[in-house]
């Protein structure tokens, strides 16, 4: 089996769980991650979310698993399409949350960027709908 399909079958395993327990699975996305990592999120860190930021090592990815479980509810995750070439991996889905503070919803479709070395993922980038973030955190 190629490293391009061992990623991907991971990954879908990993959104299959993620999904199917409505965001009760980052274990599953820490075991995925070596210890140093590079891990952003499109929304960089508004104040209410500053979780939401860049994380440096799998340690401090428990900050931001634990800042979504605190402040938002998962509504519905699906992961549609993986394209991978190389060490990359593109996830293509669409996901619904609602922010339990304002108990205002974010219905977005959702992109994510992964690199592999040796089997773990090293970088991971997030990019979804900011403006709806911004608005339901308001």
């Amino acid at each position: 089996m190629s490293d391009e399909i061992r990623h991907v079958e991971m990954l879908k395993e990993a959104y299959r769980k993620w999904g199917e327990t409505l965001g009760a699975s980052a274990d599953d996305w820490l075991e995925i991650c070596a210890d140093t990592i590079v891990f952003g999120s499109l929304a960089e860190s508004p104040k209410a979310v500053p979780y939401m930021g860049v994380h440096h090592t799998r340690e401090s990815l428990k900050d931001y698993f634990g800042g979504l479980t605190r402040d938002w509810e998962m509504m519905e995750f699906v992961a549609e399409h993986f394209v991978a070439q190389g060490d990359r991996v593109v996830m293509l889905g669409r996901c619904a949350w609602r922010y339990k503070k304002t108990g205002k919803f974010v219905w977005t479709p959702k992109a994510d960027s992964w690199r592999f070395e040796n089997g773990k993922a090293v970088e991971f980038f997030e990019y979804y709908d900011t403006a709806q973030v911004m608005a339901a955190i308001a």
